[in-house]
């Protein structure tokens, strides 16, 4: 409603500016949205530029790598895979040191392609009376294991290796990770990178020279084709060796602590 006083229209001038006021905030919001899609919702990003990760994360040790992933780190409370031709090319060396940083809580190995070495995993800063290594008879059994172990929140990391695994056995475990803050590591091996997977995070890992190439395979950020070289030494904390070996971590054999895998397992 105008008013006016004294044949001024002053009032009219007051709220027209007012108006434009208005209209300018709200065009500066919009651009600042457009530059910024974080601004609108934290599950948006620039396909140009690195999403903001929805976890806490834990430092790679790497800065090369910690730069080209959400939130600078591993995540946790989600389930990340790592894509590898072949076992024991560096990748036990590639997380050691996101190994040191949750050594308070135990790590948990399940179906290691060999033995877990207890100096190795020392090195690493994994003690041995915190390393739980879990072998099953049938691949159900140690999926089922894999979801109580993260849903438990007890552990501060699990590492699974696993051939062939079915998409819904990932998204279980993926929300049974989402249940704690648990470092979840799934090695498969590269050729599934052809599969969908519900996995926020997918790398491969190819051996170079003094080193490990690493691929983008999924990501929240840009795709790209190029592979970042990491330099280290090339080696793993498995080694194949006898089980009774002195200094061989004993595997705990999951039949005798869980009774019977559930019907989604089966």
């Amino acid at each position: 409603m105008l008013r006016y006083r004294n044949g001024s229209c002053q009032t009219v001038k007051l709220t027209i500016l007012y108006k434009n006021t208005v209209f300018l905030r709200i065009t500066m919001e919009t651009q600042t949205a457009a530059l910024n899609p974080e601004a609108l919702h934290p599950a948006l990003w620039r396909a140009s530029q690195v999403g903001r990760a929805t976890t806490k994360c834990v430092d790679t040790g790497y800065t090369a790598l910690s730069n080209q992933l959400p939130g600078g780190g591993w995540p946790t409370g989600s389930l990340t895979e790592l894509l590898t031709q072949q076992p024991s090319i560096g990748e036990m060396r590639l997380l050691a040191p996101a190994f040191g940083k949750v050594a308070k809580r135990k790590t948990v190995m399940l179906e290691p392609p060999h033995p877990p070495q207890a100096l190795a995993l020392a090195a690493m800063g994994v003690a041995p009376d915190q390393a739980l290594w879990l072998r099953a008879k049938t691949t159900a059994d140690i999926l089922w294991a894999t979801e109580q172990v993260l849903r438990s929140g007890a552990c501060g990391a699990l590492l699974l290796w696993q051939t062939h695994t079915r998409p819904e056995y990932l998204r279980r475990l993926h929300l049974a990770a989402q249940a704690g803050e648990t470092l979840c590591f799934v090695f498969r091996p590269v050729a599934a990178a052809q599969d969908a997977s519900v996995a926020p995070l997918c790398l491969a890992l190819r051996p170079a020279a003094g080193g490990l190439d690493i691929g983008f395979v999924k990501r929240r950020g840009p795709s790209t084709d190029q592979t970042l070289f990491l330099p280290m030494s090339i080696g793993s904390g498995f080694r194949p060796a006898p089980q009774r070996q002195p200094g061989t971590v004993q595997p705990a054999r999951v039949e005798r602590v869980l009774h019977r895998a559930p019907e989604w397992a089966q």
